[in-house]
């Protein structure tokens, strides 16, 4: 164990205190400087990086694609986090929450703005009628899973995956306290996937395209390498569901979009045509926290 912290009356922020990622968070809102986004031609404009919550949204355009919906082509532009993109004037104006994605919709007579992955997802959903049921049952535990999944995983990325992965010291309570509560998320999954092919049931919906980068990751990609400290082999149901997700080729295109980091031939740091994945040539960036 740490040292015991006495937290003082009033909290100040330490600018040399947040360890490798101290630059992408600051306690206060609003544009840090004037910078205006890129258009492109496409009637949707996305703003993001892949990860796990970028990679929500450039895997629902994918499968949009994939299942024939033409109007959904979109230009994916990377915002890179570690260079504080966020905070750009054009950033804040389409999320003031400066968090990636972030998504303008152009397709009608005025630009929509859509921020916050979770609410991109369903906008995408109810303006192509694809991957969310239109009523009853099925609508419904959709629409809980993605939400669980939006108010879980915070526990994962923030809490685990930072006090494991990132923080400048490594705490024995902030860890376990975290890793037990990814345990438990994972085991929820796990008990969910033991009698459904999907998280809705037998459809694949954005429930799963939502959960699939940050939970699949974890149990299939060893995301933030903690995956022999979590012992993930235990949630056979959980991989079951994220190798087949993770096999479909729209997920495999969706998954390179906007990234930046890791091996090249993963890359595809902005999407403006399907023939981009075929042209490919970028360098290699420095790796991102996930998001």
């Amino acid at each position: 164990m740490t040292d015991a912290y006495t937290p003082p009356k009033v909290w100040t922020w330490n600018k040399e205190n947040g360890g490798r990622f101290a630059n992408i968070n600051r306690p206060t809102a609003g544009a840090q400087f004037d910078k205006d986004l890129p258009v492109g031609k496409h009637p949707f404009q996305l703003y993001s990086l892949a990860t796990p919550n970028g990679q929500k949204v450039t895997i629902m355009f994918e499968e949009l694609l994939a299942a024939g919906h033409s109007g959904a082509e979109y230009d994916a532009w990377l915002i890179r986090i570690g260079e504080r993109e966020q905070f750009s004037s054009g950033f804040v104006a389409a999320n003031p929450n400066s968090k990636i994605p972030a998504l303008v919709d152009r397709s009608g007579p005025k630009p929509i703005r859509v921020f916050e992955s979770g609410a991109i997802l369903m906008h995408l959903a109810e303006t192509f009628g694809a991957f969310l049921p239109k009523d009853g049952e099925a609508r419904a535990e959709t629409l809980s899973w993605l939400f669980w999944q939006m108010g879980s995983t915070p526990y994962v990325g923030g809490g685990f995956g930072h006090f494991y992965a990132y923080a400048p010291v490594k705490i024995e309570y902030a860890i376990d306290r975290f890793a037990m509560e990814t345990k438990r998320l994972l085991d929820v999954l796990d008990q969910r996937l033991a009698d459904n092919r999907f998280l809705a049931g037998e459809e694949y919906t954005i429930a799963d395209m939502a959960a699939a980068p940050w939970y699949g990751g974890l149990v299939v990609g060893n995301t933030y390498e903690g995956a022999e400290f979590l012992q993930v082999h235990e949630y056979k149901n959980v991989i079951r569901w994220a190798e087949e997700i993770f096999a479909r080729p729209a997920v495999k295109r969706g998954r390179m979009v906007n990234r930046a980091f890791g091996p090249l031939e993963n890359q595809l740091r902005e999407r403006h045509d399907a023939s981009d994945f075929e042209l490919r040539t970028q360098d290699k960036l420095e790796p991102a926290e996930a998001n």
